[in-house]
């Protein structure tokens, strides 16, 4: 399984490593509108529309309150008014309770309804784009041209476009008094860089092989005509925690194809507390867990190939096969420490007689599929790295991922209660606040 798994990593890294940048299209070709999901972000809002609205002038933004508790709308607001120049660019679409707050499809879902409504029914809906930002993105000045490229949007058969998920914090320590805790904080914002930048990149791309490229909750890019196509009485997204890949699912099986671009890519803050990062992944592996409802539908749709059925199939089994291996795999061990409480002197004898080779092999075998992505990290996206610090990063990369059968098992727990509800992350300037205020209290 070990020589399987190191195989299945080489593949998906080659065509990672050769990828070469291609030419840019024209996005005055296309009509672009950005939604914004909030929940309580009034924290970080007012930059995120500066800088879409600076940096994308011709685009519209749509920002969605999802009965926000603090002053996100007001904040939108006054910036529609005449002091900001009245800017009609700027929509806001307005959620109250009992309908708010009961996740981020349905807030989308809201959007997409209202920016309908604005169109019109004679609207363009193939040169229509539709880009997913969450409340602190920042997309790359460069991405309408990147998405624009004949490759993707420029060929019609293209329905939606994820691009390269990049951490805007990387680098960079937590502002905590604890020295541990700034070098923990950062070292678990370069792991997401590294996740993100590296091993979901290089999978994104050996989907393109598959046909199966996956989308992704912020910095993504869906035609208008093909949420048209997949909406429902709902919207285009059906309610899964993990909206994104679930609309993934929908537009693939409907026969749209899908593509991925690290030519240009979309910041966002990566976290620093463990405990608010076990949250967020938690929430995601229940998602990928509610989505295997649709493993029927991937089974019988005549628009996937059997390699992209499978590949698909195998995404959805993860965090099931995370749960199980976290009952097997100790099995060895348990039995070897019972053998060796027992005969310790046959134990040891064994063990210094060959066995050992056994260990080192294994270990060797399931570290290196881990370990070789701090040197790929270090060549395609930060080349200032030293190698000995690559390597380092390696080694923290195989420990982070083990944070993922904790999360399974959290998954699992609230699936088992039906806690299906969605709670916002809290961002870092957030967390600080609090502990600003906890501090003056």
């Amino acid at each position: 399984m070990s020589v399987a798994f190191l195989s299945y990593v080489g593949l998906i890294v080659v065509p990672y490593l050769r990828h070469r940048r291609a030419e840019n299209g024209d996005p005055d070709h296309f009509e672009w509108h950005f939604l914004v999901p909030c929940r309580d972000e009034e924290a970080v809002i007012g930059d995120t529309i500066e800088y879409l609205r600076t940096t994308f002038p011709e685009a519209h933004v749509w920002v969605i309150d999802d009965d926000s508790g603090d002053d996100t709308a007001a904040v939108v607001t006054a910036r529609r008014g005449p002091r900001h120049g009245g800017d009609w660019h700027l929509h806001l679409v307005r959620r109250v309770l009992p309908d708010a707050r009961i996740g981020k499809g349905e807030a989308l879902n809201a959007a997409y309804r209202e920016l309908r409504a604005w169109m019109g029914a004679h609207a363009d809906v193939d040169r229509t784009v539709v880009v997913v930002v969450d409340a602190d993105g920042r997309p790359a000045p460069d991405c309408l041209r990147v998405c624009s490229a004949e490759h993707l949007f420029g060929d019609p058969a293209i329905g939606a476009v994820q691009v390269d998920v990049r951490m805007s914090n990387r680098g960079q320590a937590p502002t905590t008094p604890s020295r541990f805790g700034r070098r923990f904080g950062s070292a678990l914002v370069r792991m997401q860089d590294l996740e993100f930048r590296g091993a979901i990149a290089a999978i994104q791309m050996s989907r393109g092989v598959t046909g199966t490229i996956s989308m992704g909750g912020n910095g993504q890019f869906t035609r208008m005509s093909a949420l048209q196509s997949i909406t429902t009485a709902r919207g285009p997204w059906r309610g899964a925690l993990l909206e994104d890949f679930e609309l993934g699912v929908h537009l693939l099986t409907t026969g749209w194809k899908t593509g991925f671009t690290v030519d240009t890519h979309v910041d966002q803050e990566a976290l620093y507390s463990m405990r608010r990062f076990l949250a967020q992944r938690t929430r995601w592996g229940q998602g990928t867990m509610q989505c295997a409802r649709y493993i029927r539908r991937i089974w019988d749709s005549g628009h996937l190939s059997t390699l992209g059925a499978a590949e698909m199939m195998y995404y959805l089994a993860q965090p099931w096969m995370q749960l199980l291996g976290t009952l097997i795999y100790p099995i060895p061990f348990l039995l070897l420490a019972t053998r060796a409480v027992a005969d310790p002197v046959g134990v040891w004898t064994w063990f210094t007689e060959g066995a050992w080779i056994l260990f080192a092999v294994y270990g060797s075998f399931g570290l290196a599929p881990f370990l070789i992505w701090g040197p790929i990290y270090r060549a395609r996206c930060e080349p200032g790295t030293s190698f000995g610090r690559s390597l380092a990063y390696g080694f923290l990369y195989a420990v982070y991922i083990y944070t993922f059968y904790i999360t399974s098992w959290r998954a699992a727990y609230r699936l088992l209660r039906k806690q299906n509800g969605w709670t916002k992350t809290r961002r870092n300037t957030e967390a600080k606040n609090l502990h600003v205020i906890a501090l003056d209290h």
